[in-house]
């Protein structure tokens, strides 16, 4: 064997790594999120959750979304970035880098007094390879790789995001429908009352007072109905931009008809939060971080670089190709620094203190994502309680207004009691509306605080 490529000297000469090796560090949370049950029976949720709540407009919004929203193209732009990165710095530790040259030249000089004109005509080929004898080009290797990690986990956590916000914004939509459709009854019931105080008033039964005060519970039933058209208009908007189509429709819905997805099993560990992407894309930017303690301390020591060169050079072009006139050069260097002031040693403890934040930026994103699933089922459970109390309140509040009804028009109460009873009704509409639509909200939040379900432990 007459030569040794640079790339098995690479492995012959590569007798260590210098720097510290990642290690996940202890992230100090409890077993579980102390939640109370909120299931019975344990529950599996797919990585498409949109899909368990069994609206096909909603499918199809977060599927819109997440290929035309501007900031998943984005995120993914990003992955392609980190992958063409990983690609030069495996041809860097790898593979030697290869320049061809030519050239001609023309020189006259004085020989003896005597003018001599020359030409010089060369083709050829150069290389340059740094064997990582300390690591630092593979360390430099995996800082890329763990870099593409996190581009992939933060594109995951911007789809996440998306479709969790799409889906809030969805429900936001029927819930304004609904608020819209309980508002038009109201109006309704309204001018059902203005008409009969008309026409008591016109009697002698009642005074005029009964006809301003339905007037104006009328006007303001108008004017609600209105706001809430606004809203819905406004919601609308939001989320053509969230699904990258701005000139899509959405036909009328109802909050209510939206069946709820199954609640999480009892006893979710906080194990599951491993599979959160933004706790991954922290942890592979703090294994990126701990690897640049590596690069910056190979940096430290001399490197060694293999060179070579060959080709072909004559006096005269004709001859260029001639074996004779053939060339070549091996050589092999090292260069590294002697006296430097402290520069890589302080460059060393940049990259540890770095290092430092990224392993606190890790810690926080736990906690903070133990908190997101602590807070979610709280809301989970207590906007299911809520409702059970909402609901019953609604059933009174119509059964007041019924008979305030009744009791005015048969002369037995002033036309205050009904107002108030219209007012109470319309408040209990809203209140049960707006907390399906913040109940349902709360399972998304749960959803996403989870990574995008969850999978019983039978599985």
């Amino acid at each position: 064997m007459r030569f040794l490529p640079p790339l098995a000297a690479s492995f012959l000469l590569a007798a260590c790594m210098v720097g510290p090796d990642y290690q996940r560090p202890e992230t100090g949370l409890p077993g579980g999120f102390g939640e109370a049950t909120v299931a019975t029976t344990p529950a599996s949720v797919p990585h498409d959750w949109w899909t368990l709540y069994g609206d096909a407009t909603l499918s199809g919004l977060v599927e819109s979304g997440l290929a035309h929203n501007t900031d998943v193209l984005a995120a993914i732009a990003r992955v392609e970035e980190a992958e063409a990165a990983l690609r030069e710095a495996n041809a860097t530790l790898f593979f030697p880098l290869v320049q061809g040259n030519g050239g001609a030249s023309r020189s006259r000089t004085q020989v003896q007094g005597e003018p001599s004109t020359a030409n010089t005509f060369s083709l050829g080929l150069s290389t340059s390879f740094e064997v990582d004898v300390w690591g630092r080009l593979r360390r430099a290797e995996l800082v890329t790789r763990r870099n593409l990690a996190a581009s992939e986990y933060g594109r995951d956590t911007v789809a996440l995001t998306v479709a969790a916000t799409i889906a809030r914004a969805y429900f936001a939509l029927r819930s304004l429908d609904s608020q819209v459709a309980a508002s038009e009854a109201i109006l309704r019931a309204t001018e059902e009352s203005l008409t009969i105080a008309q026409k008591r008033s016109n009697a002698g039964i009642s005074s005029e007072l009964d006809v301003y005060q339905a007037g104006g519970a009328r006007t303001a039933a108008s004017a609600q109905t209105k706001e809430f058209r606004r809203q819905r208009a406004a919601i609308a908007h939001q989320l053509a931009v969230l699904v990258g189509c701005l000139d899509v429709s959405f036909d009328t819905g109802r909050v209510e008809g939206l069946p709820l997805p199954p609640l999480p099993p009892e006893g979710l560990p906080s194990s599951l939060l491993e599979r959160r992407p933004d706790v991954r894309q922290a942890e592979a930017q703090l294994d990126a971080a701990t690897q640049r303690i590596g690069v910056a301390r190979g940096a430290q020591f001399p490197a060694l670089t293999l060179t070579a060169s060959a080709g072909l050079q004559s006096g005269e072009l004709s001859s260029l190709f001639n074996s004779s006139a053939g060339v070549f050069s091996l050589g092999a260097g090292l260069l590294g620094p002697i006296l430097d002031g402290g520069r890589y040693a302080a460059r060393t403890e940049q990259a540890q203190a770095q290092a430092k934040q990224a392993e606190a930026q890790y810690l926080r994103t736990v906690q903070n994502a133990f908190r997101d699933v602590a807070d979610a089922l709280s809301n989970v459970r207590l906007g299911a309680d809520a409702e059970v109390d909402l609901v019953e309140h609604l059933d009174q509040t119509r059964a007041a207004l019924r008979l305030a009804g009744l009791r005015y028009q048969q002369g037995y109460s002033a036309y205050l009691e009904v107002l108030d009873a219209q007012r109470s009704l319309n408040d209990a509409q809203l209140a049960f509306i707006r907390n399906r639509q913040a109940y349902l909200s709360y399972t998304v939040d749960l959803m996403n605080a989870l990574g995008g379900g969850w999978e019983s432990a039978a599985r």
